[in-house]
């Protein structure tokens, strides 16, 4: 069961505990995010105040390591933070989600590989893509990469990137499939995103020709997939013990869990003046009807967070105390995570039902929470048809693996 806690709210302080409650300057940062988000959609990418904003709120430092000025919180952190920055803008909750958890990722690395990303600059921004479409060759004291990478969300603002790719042996047989860390001077990028919703992402293609890559600033991502990395073997390090797969599959829902709960506090604002069309009733909150569509949004939302915030605290608790999650615990997950985000969809869909034609206005912000939810939910990690095959073979004593993020 997971345990009540407070919201993580807003901007962090340099001590690295969370502050609770409302605070002054958590509420400027949103009240900046917000009055940029239509604009930044438009636009297709987030505007320099947003970028600063961002930055201000210090979000890229969530799940760094202490020592190097970060807050070193911990999932359920980043699935709050998040859903709150979602709330006032979508594509600047996924650049800022990506961030901190690409950060994360780096952490993972052998040591003088996390000195290199953060010990000249505390607000390194690590951006990414797993996937491995990339491929390195041996060479010597490391690898030559060359490859492209699509959907790298917060590509123009990174300092550093992490790239999945297949290390091959000198015959060209695949050797190993790994991440590995680049700085982000040494990259193309290719302005390649033009996605229906979080459009502001700038999810686009880095690619490299050649780059060398030290041995130091690769990490395997099966072995990484079973807790096996570098960053494992350093005692007091909760936080990178954390179970690979769901750290990676989790994250994801925070913006989604966000975006729900703005859709909701929109209809349910508009609910107090807007008629209900074609019938006696001058405010659409007093139809029975409208009230019946909005809880039955409100429940599935409420569901979703319960599911997300459940499977972050038992990845927190198993890195807390070094119990690492079994295969059963982690499938299971998996599919929460894909289940919670349909229930952010069915919950916004039933939303738009309720809000009538208008939702669809340009001007409506309605419209834009609706692109850019159903664009995150299509994010391969949260695809519900895998989650639920990962957890069926596991209900089933199924030992076959169809993924490592799991």
């Amino acid at each position: 069961m997971a345990e009540h806690r407070t919201p993580a709210w807003g901007r962090l302080p340099a001590d690295g505990h969370l502050l609770h409650g409302t605070d002054p300057a958590a509420e400027e940062t949103l009240s900046i995010l917000r009055a940029h988000a239509a604009g930044n959609d438009a636009a297709g990418e987030l505007s320099a105040q947003t970028v600063e904003a961002l930055a201000s709120s210090r979000v890229s430092r969530l799940l760094t390591p202490r020592q190097y000025g970060g807050h070193q919180a911990d999932l359920w952190a980043l699935t709050d933070v998040t859903a709150q920055l979602a709330r006032a803008d979508g594509s600047a909750a996924w650049v800022g989600m990506i961030f901190a958890v690409t950060n994360w990722l780096a952490c993972l690395f052998p040591q003088e590989a996390v000195e290199e990303v953060f010990g000249a600059d505390p607000d390194t921004r690590v951006s990414g893509v797993a996937a491995p479409t990339g491929t390195a060759l041996p060479a010597e004291g490391g690898w030559r990469l060359s490859g492209r990478w699509s959907y790298a969300s917060g590509g123009p603002h990174a300092t550093w990137a992490v790239l999945g790719t297949m290390l091959t042996d000198p015959d060209g047989h695949i050797a190993d499939q790994a991440l590995v860390l680049v700085p982000a001077s040494q990259l193309g990028l290719e302005r390649t995103w033009d996605g229906a919703g979080m459009r502001a992402t700038r999810s686009d293609t880095f690619h490299a020709e050649d780059v060398f890559v030290p041995a130091h600033r690769v990490l395997s991502v099966p072995a990484a997939s079973q807790g096996m990395h570098p960053a494992a073997a350093f005692p007091g390090e909760a936080l990178y013990r954390s179970a690979f797969g769901p750290m990676l599959i989790l994250c994801l829902a925070g913006p989604l869990l966000g975006l729900g709960r703005a859709g909701l506090e929109l209809v349910i604002e508009q609910a107090g003046v807007k008629p209900l069309a074609f019938t006696r009733y001058a405010r659409q909150a007093d139809a029975v009807v409208v009230q019946a569509q909005i809880a039955q949004a409100a429940l599935q939302l409420e569901a979703a967070e319960f599911l997300i915030h459940r499977a972050a605290a038992e990845v927190d608790e198993g890195a807390r105390v070094d119990r690492p999650l079994t295969p059963a615990a982690r499938a299971r997950i998996r599919a929460q995570a894909g289940y919670a985000a349909q229930q952010v969809l069915q919950a916004l869909q039933t939303l738009l039902d309720t809000h009538g034609s208008g939702s669809f206005s340009a001007s409506s912000d309605l419209q834009r929470i609706w692109r850019d939810a159903n664009t995150a939910a299509r994010h391969a990690g949260l695809v519900p048809a895998v989650g639920y095959e990962v957890f069926g073979k596991s209900l089933l004593g199924n030992e076959e693996t169809i993924s490592l993020m799991v």
